[in-house]
């Protein structure tokens, strides 16, 4: 691991941490970032990530990726980048572990749902509610709600926000994480680095999830540039990979070697674009005009590709759509049945709803269906309008 004295300039310090909300004592035996990153794995939201879509629902299969798994993917690909930047391993893992912390069940299906239905009361954001529950929706501590992460994290969870949204957020926290969004500056570098980390893990685990599935083959990601390239090197190396039998050792060996290209390439690009830059401190990352941890332009070009082609042949596919149209509307009809009875909810959100006005009851139901799994989902429509998903 890196040690304080051997950061870069431009990485974050937890000495020099803009600290908490709330501020503590420094703990005797770890970082500031360290400590983020145990709040994160102790609290009940990280926990609920094992039983949410990534791509395929929980109940389709043991061995797809869940958030939970994908989020462990991002970390440790974020930990080995930085280490040779020399950027702050701890702080990429921490953000790397909270990023998704504010998916609703169902993946992108049930975020989409839920912000057709809080249209009215502002929308929803998945990178805006992991933020929500890491500052106001776990209970864990006596004297505040929250985890009381250091700014630094908080800032790499918050990757997107809209204007309107950074507006309240600076509105209740003058100068804290919302104001880079309305000065158009950058994050740190840990923070640009969980953000890249997060494309490449998807990308990959998204042709293995997807060839085992069997929504898409083998053969139909090898007409993928990026991918076919390293498919013929693992071949060329390994001939007897053409055997049918072999055909995941042939999956795994391709994805292994884009995987490595990646990163190899985010590390050299980055170091160019660092150097071409002249950073010295983590103020000079914050006033550039783009981020500085980044794939070169043909690497940038061909995960694009990729991305389409998963986007084309994975994400649209039929029998994806359908189940995903199904999720849509467990999501929806639980909303609305909760606007409807808030005293369905449990009791802190129930109380919340009641004693608010709509958007404060919006805000509780959408907060409630925000922090399901996907099974507790599916039981919770099934119990409010006696009708199994699939009718």
């Amino acid at each position: 691991m890196i040690q304080n004295s051997e950061l870069a300039p431009y990485a974050c310090d937890p000495a020099h941490s803009r600290g908490r909300r709330y501020p503590q004592a420094a703990a005797p035996t770890r970082n500031a970032y360290q400590r983020d990153r145990d709040r994160i794995v102790h609290s009940t939201a990280f926990r609920r990530l094992v039983y949410k879509t990534q791509v395929f629902l929980n109940h389709e299969g043991d061995l797809f990726r869940t958030r939970l798994t994908h989020s462990l993917e991002v970390a440790q690909l974020g930990r080995s980048i930085a280490r040779t930047l020399r950027l702050h391993e701890d702080l990429v893992e921490a953000i790397s572990l909270a990023h998704d912390l504010g998916h609703t069940p169902f993946g992108h299906a049930g975020q989409d749902a839920l912000h057709r239905c809080m249209q009215a009361w502002g929308g929803f954001e998945h990178n805006l509610q992991s933020l929500r529950v890491v500052d106001h929706l776990e209970e864990r501590y006596p004297d505040y709600d929250g985890l009381n992460l250091t700014f630094e994290t908080r800032e790499g969870i918050l990757k997107h926000c809209s204007l309107e949204h950074a507006r309240q957020l600076e509105a209740q926290e003058p100068g804290g994480v919302g104001a880079r969004f309305l000065r158009r500056e950058q994050p740190s570098l840990e923070a640009q680095l969980c953000n890249l980390a997060d494309e490449i893990a998807y990308n990959a685990h998204d042709i293995d999830d997807g060839v085992r599935s069997g929504l898409i083959t083998l053969a139909q990601v090898a007409q993928v540039p990026l991918f076919a390239q390293f498919m013929a090197q693992a071949l060329a190396e390994h001939p007897q990979l053409q055997a049918p039998e072999r055909q995941r050792r042939l999956l795994y060996e391709a994805t292994r070697r884009m995987l490595s290209a990646q990163v190899y390439d985010v590390i050299d690009a980055t170091r160019a674009a660092l150097d071409d830059a002249g950073v010295a401190s983590v103020q000079e990352v914050r006033a550039q005009a783009a981020p500085l941890v980044r794939f070169s332009p043909d690497m940038r070009a061909q995960s694009a590709a990729l991305k389409r082609f998963l986007f084309q042949n994975l994400y649209r596919h039929p029998q994806v759509v359908e189940t995903t149209g199904r999720a849509q509307r467990v999501v929806e009809e639980l909303f609305a049945a909760y606007c409807a009875h808030p005293a369905q909810m449990k009791p802190g959100f129930a109380q919340r709803a009641l004693q608010g006005d709509a958007a404060a009851r919006a805000r509780a139901v959408a907060d409630f269906i925000a922090g399901m799994t996907d099974r507790f989902a599916l039981r919770e429509h099934q119990r409010l309008t006696g009708r199994h998903w699939l009718d």
